[in-house]
């Protein structure tokens, strides 16, 4: 395929899942257009690529308090995308979300060992994780919908209520090692989102002076939901590495989607924070829109132009 085609095709698959959806991130969108594609090939460039995967982020007002529902659904497709590609995967998060995540990479049919980890964080873990994380030659981490440091040191919801007495760090994982760091949020509060200039956060989300996240990424994808980061990373990853296509989309069927969303949240547990459901949805949308969401990616890979 002609560079210019790929090129074109990255480029409408970002369109698909960078789309406002509520948040007031469209400026945040716009100042990251093109790092789907850097990522992408970021990844592409490295002959067996080890990738770290940090994700969870814990609701403390959800009754009873358990993970949101964006962000382990998308760690579990990447993590099976890159493990069918025979890519090591390590993934990461604190103990409030650790069965949350466990139970998404169930759904995905996945199972951990050797190729696929699970590494659970307590406090005062950090640092030592990142020296596995360097000893196991991490090449990239990817942080998809993790609550991350603001300026006072603290993390915080959209709404800007303080997760931090529930939530370990995990910015400095992030930034622990020599690795690419790729970076996928959707509210400015998540880890990487210090890509960005704070005031621009400030200035087009709510509470986003207070919850803008100070914590840097190489790459930064953002998304009307994080979730769609992932599908759209495989995607464009399935462009670059053609013969690693099958492999790296095998998860990306409306009906594993489900599965690993019901799977996460029946036995996380789980929840949308947004629509106020323990059910299948993400960020106040139910299960359909996010399987739309993928079908328009798939075709935006296939040439097809992204939906307007």
């Amino acid at each position: 395929m002609a560079a210019a085609d790929i090129a074109t095709r990255l480029a409408a698959i970002e369109t698909v899942v960078c789309r406002e959806v509520g948040r007031g991130a469209a400026p945040l969108m716009a100042a990251t257009r093109g790092h789907l594609a850097r990522a992408a090939r970021a990844i592409a460039a490295v002959e067996r690529p080890v990738i770290g995967i940090i994700t969870g982020f814990f609701v403390p007002t959800l009754d009873p308090p358990m993970a949101e529902t964006d962000g382990p659904v998308g760690a579990a497709h990447l993590a099976h995308g890159f493990s069918r590609s025979g890519w090591p995967v390590r993934l990461a998060t604190d103990t409030p979300c650790a069965g949350a995540l466990a139970a998404a990479v169930r759904g995905a049919g996945l199972t951990p060992g050797p190729a696929i980890a699970l590494d659970e964080v307590g406090a005062g873990g950090v640092a030592t994780l990142a020296a596995t994380w360097r000893q196991a030659g991490v090449t990239h981490v990817i942080a998809i919908e993790r609550c991350g440091r603001a300026a006072d040191g603290r993390s915080y919801t959209m709404r800007g209520i303080d997760v931090a007495a529930s939530a370990v760090l995990l910015d400095d994982l992030f930034t622990g090692g020599p690795w690419v760091r790729i970076a996928i949020g959707d509210g400015g509060n998540e880890v990487g989102m210090g890509l960005l200039p704070r005031a621009l956060i400030a200035a087009s989300v709510p509470n986003g002076e207070k919850i803008a996240c100070v914590t840097p990424a190489d790459h930064l994808l953002v998304c009307g939901v994080s979730n769609w980061g992932a599908y759209a990373l495989l995607a464009a990853l399935a462009l670059l590495l053609p013969e690693m296509a099958a492999h790296l989309l095998a998860s990306l069927t409306a009906e594993t989607d489900l599965h690993i969303l019901e799977t996460l949240v029946r036995d996380g547990p789980s929840a949308d924070p947004v629509a106020g459901v323990r059910g299948a949805w993400v960020d106040g949308f139910p299960h359909p829109v996010h399987a739309e969401v993928l079908a328009n990616v798939l075709s935006a890979m296939q040439g097809a132009p992204a939906p307007t």
